[in-house]
């Protein structure tokens, strides 16, 4: 069970590599350790130490992650049942992306995150689950074929952008909206490609797209253009091929901008050429 009731499968609780049960299971977790203002200098002792570890963090995950191929993250509640018609919907973003050529990338817990690594993995595609330290245990949900721990929030959500070249979000709480919007974030400030980030589920989203739409810009919060970076639809399908369309845009693009370096190169190496032959002396 999670601290709120719902069904979750494993068993223990997850410390990076470590499995811990019963009376060895801690009362704080990693980023609150990490976090914690109330240490005077003990940090100078202990946070050196944690550096290390947080290194480890991306170590193991970009050399885990790093022959994984085209892929999308998929993100969505933890908490929605598997007869909920939203587990549905997940599978099928699932499937549809694994027969599209992608890895699905989740946070490898249940509801959402398993009902797109299932989808997933029935249709013969990688099924990537990137799970993390939590109060409770969650467990990685048993259609992820290639799975990660972290201990830090920063160091997954590190993985979930870099690996990815788009962002499905399927209804879900506080941990959806934070991944939600930290990819906007990173789309608006160019700190990533515009990867495209679609919404699945007009009946639960379009308050969100009102709110944003209405308050937020009309007071210079942000501006009209960010809210093109968001596409809402319903049909599964329509998801899938905004991601696939943009993707194939994207590769485009960087042929283009490959040949036409590669072509100011020669031009510059011949520019040097005819000059070394103008030179006196030369040729």
């Amino acid at each position: 069970m999670s601290d709120d009731g719902v069904p979750v499968p494993g068993s223990g609780y997850r410390k990076g590599p470590v499995l811990l049960r019963r009376g060895q299971i801690p009362t704080t977790t990693s980023d609150q350790r990490l976090l914690s203002g109330g240490d005077g200098a003990d940090w100078l002792h202990g946070d050196p130490w944690r550096v290390m570890r947080i290194q480890s963090e991306f170590v193991e995950g970009f050399g885990a992650l790093a022959e994984l191929g085209p892929a999308v993250s998929v993100f969505g509640s933890a908490r929605t049942l598997p007869e909920h018609p939203d587990f549905a919907l997940g599978e099928e973003v699932g499937r549809l992306l694994a027969e599209a050529g992608y890895a699905v990338i989740t946070g490898g817990g249940p509801g959402i995150m398993s009902a797109a690594n299932k989808g997933a993995s029935e249709a013969g595609g990688l099924s990537v689950g990137l799970g993390i330290e939590l109060p409770f245990e969650q467990g990685m949900n048993p259609w992820v074929d290639l799975g990660v721990n972290f201990r830090y929030f920063f160091a997954r959500k590190t993985m979930f952008v870099k690996y990815a070249e788009g962002f499905i979000v399927l209804p879900g709480g506080f941990g959806t909206f934070d991944e939600l919007f930290e990819a906007l974030t990173l789309v608006q400030t160019h700190k990533v490609t515009e990867f495209p980030i679609v919404l699945v589920g007009t009946d639960y989203w379009q308050g969100l797209l009102d709110w944003l739409g209405g308050p937020v810009l009309d007071r210079g919060m942000i501006r009209e253009a960010d809210l093109e970076l968001i596409r809402l639809v319903d049909d599964p399908e329509e998801a899938v091929r905004i991601v696939r369309d943009r993707g194939m845009e994207l590769r485009a693009a960087e042929r283009a901008a490959a040949a036409e370096a590669e072509r100011a190169q020669e031009r510059a190496e011949a520019e040097v050429a005819d000059e070394a032959e103008d030179a006196p002396g030369g040729r």
